[in-house]
């Protein structure tokens, strides 16, 4: 069984029965400002009861941290705690692993009220991939391949279908590496569409630039700023009028799609752009198709328009890599939205040669 290396540490927040929260326990190190950024995504210190049971959102470039907040009852082993919060930080991008791994952790502290318990679980899984447990059973990570998470948690037909036509504005988008924001109030809606949007690029770790939920605040924003492209997730519908943040906005709910001003002339459609859109319409109308299939339909249709863009490197890299140059664009006579498509998609495939 291989180790979950991609562990980095795990903590316990708690809400005590006079409303107090604080940061109980850690393993083996959390810093300050890790600190402050979950206690803000946990909701443990607001009043409402709408809490949801489980959330992730990104710390940094390759830190992810997931949080299984619970409440707890008179038969559980914490009689001054009123609600915890499990939190996990991770390198990679997992939901349903870590929210299956969450679940057993925090049903162990439940049951024990012991952190030393809770520890010995989590250096199971660091450096066995696994842990066992009387009561909540046995909890294996390789369970939760990249492959199996793909085909169980995106919904690319349900994205087809809300936006229809529309959606090619999406895959555009993604294709040539813009900054997409994606709105929905509810959190819950929004953490469970945000996981579909990277399977419309199956050629690339788009999740090196996802994140699933950002808030308005300096910080976040700040770090937003810092990627030339992402995807991001935020449920505070000001961000509609933030156009400095994003080149194209999704908004769920209202099923709109909005380009910014500033990035019209990018994201121009030509003729292949209606024939794609068209195709992944069809895909979305097919019954027959699985979640997996229409992924690979869309991918393959990536890679022709790759193919197509790689026929015309003319230049070699001293490493042995064919690029593309502008003149040879130029030579082609093409019509204006077809270059000006070509040549950002050969700037966001790393393929031109200025």
């Amino acid at each position: 069984m291989a180790p979950a290396m991609e562990l980095l540490s795990c903590g316990i927040i708690e809400k005590d029965c006079n409303g107090d929260v604080l940061w109980t326990w850690n393993y083996p190190d959390v810093t300050e400002s890790q600190k402050v950024l979950v206690l803000r995504k946990s909701s443990l210190q607001s009043e409402h009861n709408d809490i949801l049971p489980f959330v992730y959102a990104r710390h940094s470039h390759n830190s992810w941290f997931y949080i299984q907040c619970t409440e707890v009852s008179d038969s559980d082993n914490l009689p001054r705690v009123k609600q915890f919060a499990l939190v996990l930080f991770a390198t990679d991008f997992n939901p349903p692993k870590y929210e299956a791994l969450c679940r057993v952790l925090s049903k162990m502290y439940c049951r024990t009220g012991s952190p030393t318990e809770l520890l010995q679980l989590y250096l199971s899984v660091f450096t066995k991939g696994s842990c066992a447990t009387q009561d909540n059973g046995t909890f294996v990570c390789n369970e939760y391949s990249d492959r199996k998470v793909a085909s169980n948690s995106t919904n690319l037909r349900g994205l087809i279908k809300t936006f229809e036509l529309k959606t090619i504005l999406i895959y555009t988008a993604i294709l040539l590496k813009k900054r997409i924001i994606v709105y929905h109030h509810s959190l819950e809606q929004l953490l469970r569409w945000i996981r579909t949007f990277p399977a419309f690029m199956k050629h690339r770790n788009v999740t090196e630039y996802l994140f699933p939920w950002v808030d308005l605040v300096k910080d976040e924003i700040l770090e937003l700023k810092g990627h030339s492209s992402y995807i991001a997730g935020c449920r505070d519908s000001l961000v509609a009028s933030r156009a400095e943040l994003y080149d194209l906005l999704v908004n769920l709910p209202a099923r709109e799609i909005t380009i910014a001003s500033h990035a019209k002339e990018s994201l121009t459609m030509t003729k292949t752009h209606k024939e794609i859109a068209l195709f992944m319409v069809q895909l979305g109308d097919n019954p027959s198709y699985s979640e997996v299939q229409i992924t690979s339909e869309i991918s393959d249709k990536t890679q022709d328009l790759l193919n197509q863009l790689k026929s015309l490197a003319s230049l070699t890299t001293p490493e042995g890599r064919k690029m593309v140059s502008i003149e040879t664009f130029k030579e082609k006579n093409l019509a204006p939205a077809v270059e000006n498509f070509l040549i950002n998609l050969a700037i966001a495939e790393n393929l031109i040669m200025l």
